[in-house]
């Protein structure tokens, strides 16, 4: 079909250039009844068209063949880079447009200039478009384009974007339950693929966890009332999944949520704002001050001689000063200090009993 489209189309143009190439030059040939009446300039676009079909007729193959290879890339790309590459055509041939009346001057010359200008232009605008593909979505889906009340609603729905190490801890599914976490959970496709990568792992513990990470994304989509968004796009040039988050978080203007302490500091360096789950946990954990007494169940030794361990509900450690003793048994303790490390709280504390005795 486009072969026979391709051969038509040659020979409408023989037909056309014939036409018009005898009309403008003036050629005539009495001998073969060809002169400047009507029918003489029918017979030279008859003349024109059977030579661009012949042409038409040797070249359709190999055109039709390009064309398929061309048709079949641009069916074979995905539908974003296809609207950010039409989205940059258009720009680059309204460039080409406002450009063109400056090369008029030009005559003869400036047609064919405009000619490979429109073509450059084009070109440039497509590749542009597709080069910021992820930018001109953003711009698109986050509401940029829009005015007014509408536009100021949007803005307040950010985006939290979920790492691997999050989604598999399980607890920003809770969290999301509570309604503290507003705007919109935003999983990419990149996170998707890791995580069905440890589901398939060969070792168990990878297995369980992976799968537990995929159930907890099944709950968050179908369960909560949360909006969620599953990113689809990739950033093929970069090959880590931290550095794709970190990536991503900058083009959709987002938040990292994460409990990898590793990602958090990587994320602070560039900028990327971050919500750290360990650090919320932490910071909702009872405070506990010096002088205070609480009940505790001493389960097991210290480090130094003569400690006690025993944990809050909440999993906060106390050291017992003398609590080995008291292994197994519910006691009193009053607290004498309290330390905030990077790994979560830790008190310090003594059995009331000793402080009485005293």
């Amino acid at each position: 079909m486009l072969r026979k489209f391709i051969v038509a189309f040659a020979g409408l143009c023989g037909a056309w250039a014939g036409y018009t190439l005898h009309q403008s030059a003036g050629w005539t040939f009495p001998n073969l009844g060809i002169d400047q009446s009507v029918w003489g300039r029918l017979m030279f676009a008859g003349l024109g068209a059977i030579l661009f079909l012949l042409i038409g007729s040797l070249c359709a193959h190999a055109l039709a063949a390009r064309f398929q290879s061309m048709i079949q890339t641009l069916a074979g790309m995905p539908m974003n880079d296809l609207a950010a590459g039409a989205a940059g055509l258009t720009g680059g041939l309204l460039l080409s447009l406002l450009i063109y009346p400056s090369l008029a001057w030009a005559g003869k010359a400036g047609e064919l200039a405009a000619v490979g200008l429109t073509l450059f232009c084009g070109y440039m605008g497509f590749r542009i478009g597709l080069d910021k593909k992820d930018e001109l979505a953003t711009l698109w889906t986050s509401g940029r384009w829009s005015k007014g009340d509408a536009y100021e609603d949007r803005k307040i729905e950010e985006h939290k974007i979920l790492d691997t190490s999050v989604i598999i801890d399980g607890r920003i599914a809770d969290i999301c339950k509570t309604g503290f976490i507003e705007g919109t959970i935003v999983i990419p496709e990149f996170v998707l693929e890791e995580l069905q990568h440890i589901a398939d792992s060969s070792d168990l513990l990878k297995r369980n966890r992976g799968r537990r990470g995929l159930d907890i994304l099944n709950k968050i989509q179908k369960e909560l009332d949360v909006r969620v968004l599953i990113y689809e796009g990739d950033f093929e040039e970069i090959s880590e999944v931290d550095s794709k988050l970190v990536k991503l978080a900058k083009v959709l203007q987002g938040k990292v949520v994460t409990n990898d302490f590793n990602l958090n500091k990587v994320c602070e360096l560039q900028g990327v704002s971050v919500l750290n789950i360990n650090d919320l946990a932490n910071a909702v954990k009872p405070v506990v001050l010096p002088g205070e007494e609480i009940m505790v169940q001493v389960i097991k030794d210290g480090k130094e001689h003569g400690q006690g361990v025993a944990y809050l509900d909440d999993g906060t450690m106390i050291v017992v000063e003398g609590g080995r003793d008291y292994i197994g048994s519910m006691m009193e303790v009053l607290v004498t200090s309290v330390l905030q490390t990077s790994a979560g709280r830790m008190i310090f504390a003594k059995p009331k009993l000793l402080e009485k005795a005293q």
